[in-house]
């Protein structure tokens, strides 16, 4: 690409003041311009618009830092570009996986079986028996005739356990005498119950130390009366 050099001058010609402009190329000739008036040649200009052979130009300052970073930072944007979709489907397919577990539906929370609804009822021995433990039925016992639910306590009180002798049955006696012996308890179903009228104070308090403890873990789901208890027959 070449470089002009412009200059204007004046010159006085048939006593008229013409307006010249001049184009002076890279190696001096002068070049027509067709918006100007004629040429003159070099001899008839003044000094001060004379070239001076050879016009020779600065090189061109080197680009600026800044620049060649830009450049390079271009040159590495095709790579980023090809680099970035597998990222950019990384991230999206991790949004989608929240999206997902944040509004899929759940199911509703199962709530635990409400328990049967205790009916306070009158048993008598032969009724209490069947409340063992055994065969899915729940373990009951009695003390001074009021029966109890100990089925929670089933480890304790039911098949097995240490007390297992007193599920279904009229327990006070061996509680009060802390023993757990079969010959504790009643023998007789049918008869009348244990009046409990041989035992000491300390058996005795060591009885209402049993009766606070079932009070305070269990319930009381019924009461116990002899078999010839009119109380029984209403039952019935």
């Amino acid at each position: 690409m070449q470089s002009f050099a412009q200059g204007v001058g004046y010159l006085a010609a048939k006593q008229k003041l013409v307006a010249i402009k001049i184009d002076v190329s890279r190696d001096g000739a002068i070049i027509r311009d067709d918006r100007c008036c004629p040429l003159l040649p070099s001899s008839l200009l003044p000094s001060s618009l004379k070239p001076t052979l050879p016009l020779s130009l600065p090189p061109p300052p080197p680009p600026p830092i800044a620049h060649r970073c830009a450049d390079d930072n271009e040159a590495a944007a095709p790579a980023m570009a090809d680099a970035l979709p597998p990222i950019n489907l990384i991230l999206l397919a991790l949004l989608a996986l929240l999206v997902y577990l944040r509004l899929k539906p759940t199911a509703p929370p199962t709530l635990p079986r409400a328990p049967p609804p205790t009916v306070f009822r009158t048993f008598t021995p032969p009724t209490l028996l069947p409340y063992n433990g055994r065969h899915g039925m729940p373990v009951y016992l009695a003390v001074r005739g009021r029966v109890f639910d100990v089925t929670a306590g089933r480890n304790f009180y039911g098949p097995g356990g240490p007390y297992a002798n007193f599920a279904g049955r009229d327990a006070s006696r061996g509680l009060a005498c802390g023993s757990f012996d079969e010959d504790m308890l009643t023998a007789d179903l049918d008869g009348p119950l244990d009046a409990l009228a041989d035992l000491d104070a300390d058996q005795l308090d060591a009885l209402r130390g049993w009766e606070e403890r079932f009070d305070e873990k269990y319930l009381v789901v019924g009461k116990l009366v002899p078999v010839a208890s009119p109380e029984a027959e209403e039952g019935t």
